[in-house]
This record gives structure tokens, sequence and C-alpha cells, in this order.
């Protein structure tokens, strides 16, 4: 195979974007890698697809994290995308920004350019849709508000009552609750391939493998020189003349350096891999979203009487084909966003979630939900905005197709617990207003009010889950001693090699990972661009 300029390893939310751009203006040749089969599948596109998705091994990685000390030892599932468009193509389409103050913190960690200010031009030109170019790739954000169920006019009363900010239009930022802003067109899931890598795939600069699982880097030099992957069953090695872009994901770029050599010296030569680079800090400082849901029965019919029905799947089926709208054309996340949870904190630290449908988390190890409660209920949800618990990711063996240790090690730092409390206690606020209390058919599931600290805090451990937010393992730092990339996504100590995923989100951002994802590719095509020139 003759070489590429670049070869883009992974090809999800971040590798769909950089495949777009590199190739954009044709004079450079582009390779992506990736692991997974093609998108075009119908749950993937159907927008409810994503509780289809959750388990289904032929496009999702179905990660599992070690024992979890700050939860009593239970494992935590993480289902990751293992396709093109990546997570992106089974993640519930939630689209936000998260707050500028989680850029700026980024800038003032000494990574200039990544400040909000500079950014939002970036999120921008993701966003855009020129009508004088319908064929242009865009990012389409679709506002459902219209289409989602009765109950979002109750859990504005709610929040009113509440003192929380209820917005009647959707946020892509900042603080606020109002119906989120989804990744759908025309009632169908647009995933980063949808909106990047389609219409990419055009040009005949750009080549892109499926099925292509990436063994590891070669380097010659001190330079990322080749990638070497499996395909059908045959090792294949390419050359790159300019660069390597990891964009395998918070889990997927640190298990391939550490493959490829590059990571903790003394781990690596343990498992018998040569190093490369010793760079301790890669796959540390993992960070993720972590949070709990409160089930509420309601007075009124649920999502719940819609998807737990035969009679109500057949319906929404038949309103989705001839029309594309409805509960299928929708997330299961319909309301929500960025709220303070007490009064004097300088910024918003909570993440809530009101959703007209409930479902216990996992029954007999798989979640369901497809299988919502039998009776006719609701969640409202939390997440911390910026925890500061951090875990990591390690490869246990020399086999790239061994899935890493995983330790999330969430609420394992002290402010966690206690920032869980004050969540927990700001549901308890709400579950006490007259407007939640009007839609509730009974008391609620979980009690707060007559609970003490202790037992909000087991409850969080015993039956809180991640979000699925990984990010932070390679993170972008001013130094070796402390990141794995500089500010322009290069590898310290490295040449012709670059990560550009969430895996170098110096830190968590406050909403969804998958905006800032795809910004973050979009920003370093440009940096990479303007190395080339």
């Amino acid at each position: 195979m003759q070489p590429f300029d670049y070869i883009i390893i992974g090809g999800g939310s971040a590798g769909c974007v950089l495949a777009d751009r590199l190739s954009a203006s044709g004079r450079h040749r582009v390779l992506m890698l990736e692991a997974g089969p093609t998108d075009r599948r119908f749950w993937v596109r159907v927008p409810i697809g994503y509780g289809v998705l959750f388990h289904q091994k032929a496009v999702n990685w179905m990660y599992q994290t070690d024992p979890e000390p700050g939860l009593d030892g239970r494992s935590v599932y993480h289902p990751r995308g293992k396709l093109l468009g990546g997570s992106s193509s089974i993640n519930a389409l939630v689209y936000h920004r998260g707050q500028a103050g989680d850029y700026d913190d980024w800038a003032a960690a000494g990574n200039k350019g990544w400040d909000y200010e500079s950014l939002r031009s970036t999120f921008d030109a993701i966003e855009t849709h020129n009508p004088a170019d319908p064929e242009a790739p865009h990012l389409t954000l679709t506002d459902n508000t219209a289409d989602c169920h009765p109950l979002g006019s109750d859990f504005a009363n709610v929040c009113h009552q509440g003192q929380l900010p209820w917005r009647e239009t959707p946020l892509r930022e900042g603080e606020g609750v109002s119906s989120y802003l989804t990744t759908t067109r025309n009632g169908m899931r647009c995933s980063s391939a949808v909106a990047f890598l389609a219409p990419a795939m055009k040009r005949s600069n750009l080549q892109v493998v499926t099925g292509a699982h990436v063994t590891g880097i070669g380097f010659e030099d001190g330079r990322a020189s080749k990638v070497t992957y499996r395909h059908r069953g045959k090792p294949v090695t390419v050359q790159a003349n300019a660069e390597i872009l990891l964009a395998a994901g918070a889990v997927g770029s640190p298990q391939l350096l550490q493959l490829s050599g590059v990571g903790d010296s003394k781990h690596l030569r343990n498992l018998g891999i040569d190093v490369t680079l010793d760079q301790p800090h890669v796959g540390q400082h993992l960070q993720d979203h972590y949070g709990i849901n409160y089930i509420f029965k309601a007075r009124q019919k649920t999502l719940n009487d819609i998807f737990g029905k035969w009679q109500g799947r057949i319906m929404a089926g038949l309103r989705y084909v001839l029309t594309r709208r409805g509960p299928l054309a929708l997330s299961v996340n319909q309301f929500g966003g960025l709220v303070h949870s007490r009064p004097g904190l300088d910024r918003p630290d909570t993440q809530i979630y009101l959703n007209p449908m409930s479902y216990q988390s996992f029954y007999k190890g798989r979640r369901r939900m497809m299988k919502p409660d039998a009776f006719s209920g609701f969640i409202i949800g939390f997440n911390s905005c910026r925890p500061k618990s951090e875990g990591s990711i390690s490869i246990r063996s020399t086999r790239s197709d061994e899935a890493p240790c995983i330790q999330g090690n969430y609420l394992t730092h002290k402010d966690d617990i206690s920032e869980g409390i004050a969540m927990a206690r700001l549901v308890e606020r709400l579950q006490e207003t007259p407007a939640l209390q009007h839609v509730l058919a009974d008391t609620p599931l979980t009690p707060l009010s007559q609970m003490s600290d202790e037992e909000v805090v087991h409850d969080l451990k015993e039956r809180g889950g991640t979000v699925f937010h990984l990010c932070g393992t390679c993170r972008m730092g001013t130094s070796p001693r402390t990141s794995v990339v500089d500010s322009r996504l290069r590898v310290h100590g490295l040449r012709g090699l670059r990560v550009c995923d969430a895996s170098v989100f110096p830190n968590i951002t406050s909403a969804n990972t998958n905006a800032p994802t795809m910004m973050l590719a979009h920003r370093a095509a440009d940096l990479i661009l303007e190395d080339t020139a």
C-alpha cells in the first residue's frame, strides 16, 4: 500500500471530523482506520436505538471497570462505540458545550488558545449549516421541544418552584434547564459519521478502512512513521509521510500508546514491551461524570406506557415510519441542564436530567432502557459537573485485542462525596415542590427527606453510575512531567504523533462530552494544517 500523508487511528466522533478537514483541500492523502463496522444500521440511525445498542457487541466495546474501591467493590459497565461515528453513533444524542469556565481552565493550565472565547468560533463552525451549500459537512442540532413529552410543562413548574432557572428554548451552553438539543437530522441520528465523514468519503484522496484493528504504532529515530493493523485476519503495515493522529478515545488512545511502548516504563517492561518513551502520565488522570437517577410514579401516562406496551410500540413505530417524528425520533434524555446545587457557588456544579420515562439502571446485568418500569414513571437525576476523583487506563498484556484495565476510582475524592450529598438535597428540594407533588401517583421511591446523609451516600454508591463521559487519559499541558501532549496536541518527546480526542482534555467539561470532542478535533485539524503549511 502506498504511503499516506496522514493516518487517523479511530473513526469515531473525533476521527470523522479529522478525516473531513484534512482531506478537504485534496492535497493530502488521508487514511482512516476504524476497528468496527460501518454505521449503516437501522438502530444506529433511529435516535431511540440508543437503548438497543447499549449491549450490542457488534458495534460496542462493552468495557467493564475493575472493582471500584469507592463503590464498595462494584464494577461499572462502559459502552463505547465501535463503528464509524464511534460513540456519537450509539450515544443519547444530547448536545451541550458545557460552560465557559471549563475551557478557561484549560487555558489557565498553560494551554494557550484553548480558552472559551478562542474556541467559540470553532464550535460555531461545526454547528453551522450553509444554505448556499447544503452538501457541505455540518452537524445538525435539532430543537425537539414541540415533540417532547407534555410532562415538560410540569418540569418547568417544578424548576420555577425549586428556584432553578428554566429556559423556554434549548440551551447549547451555560446555566439553565430546558429541553435538550439533539444531534438529529430529519428524525434520524446525525452522528459525526453522518455529519462529517459521509460527505468526505466522496473524495478520492480519503480512504476509510473498517474492520481494521490497530495493533501498534512504529517509530524511527523518535518519529512515528507507520501503523500496523489486522484486517480480515491479515497484518497490514502502512507508512505515514506527515503525521499519525490518534483518535481512538479515552480508552483506546492510551491503550495504543502503551502497546507501542509509550507509557510508564516499569509497567511496560514488566509486560515485555520495548520502551519507546517513558511517559508515566499515559492512561492516568481519567475523569468521568458519575450520578444517580431517582424514580417517581406519575398520575399521567409517560413514555413507560409507550415503550412498555406492544400497542404503544406499534403506534410509535408507525408514526416514526410515516413522519420521522414521535418518541422514536427523540433522545431518552428530553429535559435538563446545568444548575447550582446550593447558593454561593461561582459556577454551576450539577447537570440535572428530567426524563419522562423510568427504568431500573440494570437488571440481571443488563440495562433495561427499552423495558421501562411497569407503571407510569419518570426520572429526576443528576451528575456532578466537575468531579475530582481520577482513575486510570492500563494495558494488561501485549495483546491489542484484550481490554485494558479501567479504574474509574469513582467517589474516592472526599469532595465528590460532599457534592453528591448537596446534589441529592437539591433533588429533595424539587421533590417537595407543589408542582411535583401534583403529578405524583405515590410517594417517591427514594424518600430523600427521610434519609440521612450517610444513607444518601450509601444509595449513591449502590445505585449510582456513570453517564459515559470518559476523558483526560492523555491530557494536554505544558510539560511532559505533568501531561502527555502539548497545546498543539503533539506527544511530548516524539515527532509525527498527535492525540486528537477526549483523552487530551486537561479537565472534564461540565456537560455531555460529545460536543467538545468534535470541537477539539476541528481545532486539531486547524493546528495540523497550520504546521503543514
